[in-house]
């Protein structure tokens, strides 16, 4: 699949430390901004019970999920600690103001 980069709002539309929920072709997916201005796009659900990680609390490069405060690195999409699962992961990026996402091109696909 070749990856498309697609522009889904402006950076300002994400507060530092929250997260805006896309709908695209491959699903729902939720674009995170950690409070050093970063950016990271993962599926929003959670691997453990489909909750909704967009509305997770973001700290450092994690976000934990609301249902059950399992945390997930949004930088692998990976459960940390003790939790086994993951989410895919898809490349972002910020030009000027412009928020893009890349579809078709899942860094990690769930487990």
């Amino acid at each position: 699949m070749t990856m498309k980069w697609v522009e889904v709002g402006s950076i300002g539309d994400i507060p530092l430390r929250g997260a805006r929920c896309v709908n695209t072709p491959e699903g729902k997916i939720a674009v995170f901004r950690t409070a050093e201005g970063q950016v990271f796009a993962i599926e929003d659900r959670c691997p453990h019970k489909d909750g909704p990680l967009s509305q997770g609390i973001v700290h450092g490069t994690a976000v934990t999920c609301p249902l059950h405060n399992w945390v997930i690195s949004l930088e692998t999409g990976k459960a940390l600690g003790a939790d086994e699962g993951a989410v895919r992961t898809m490349p972002a990026r910020v030009e000027g103001e412009r928020l893009f996402i890349a579809l078709g091109a899942a860094v990690e696909k769930a487990a």
